[in-house]
């Protein structure tokens, strides 16, 4: 039996110097996860590589730069009609002036440990639980 298909899309944990991360959360009239917290990122547009499609949709969503650093995770879901798989990216800030665009309402810088605790979409909350766990013990 065949299942949906899957898309993919990538997303990135974007740490600062004090090691705080980046929430985005969604507008309301997001299609998805509207008013849940996420992290930034997209989909790759065709003939784009990944970690050029997440840099362009970081620089789109926030206005800043980032270098990549790792993976952190994956993630994924369903819609109708397909199933999304998230690589989950690390970055560390690198440049750029803060501004949010029209797809979110507002953001935080959450200090890793208390990732667990916002209300994020469902998909990455088993991460961002692991993510934390992983940080305390370094």
């Amino acid at each position: 039996m065949i299942g949906k298909p899957f898309s993919l899309s990538i997303k990135v944990i974007i740490l600062d110097r004090e090691g705080r991360c980046l929430l985005l959360k969604r507008s309301p009239n997001s299609q998805g996860n509207p008013g849940k917290w996420d992290f930034p990122g997209g989909k790759a547009d065709p003939g784009e590589s990944f970690d050029q499609a997440l840099l362009r949709e970081v620089e789109e969503e926030t206005g800043m730069r980032v270098c990549l650093t790792g993976v952190a995770g994956a993630a994924q879901s369903e819609v109708p009609g397909r199933r999304v798989a998230y690589l989950i990216m690390e970055a560390r800030l690198e440049s750029g002036q803060f501004r949010l665009s029209e797809e979110h309402d507002c953001h935080a810088w959450v200090p890793v440990a208390e990732l667990p605790t916002w209300d994020l979409a469902p998909q990455f909350r088993e991460l961002a639980d692991g993510y934390a766990k992983k940080h305390m013990r370094v």
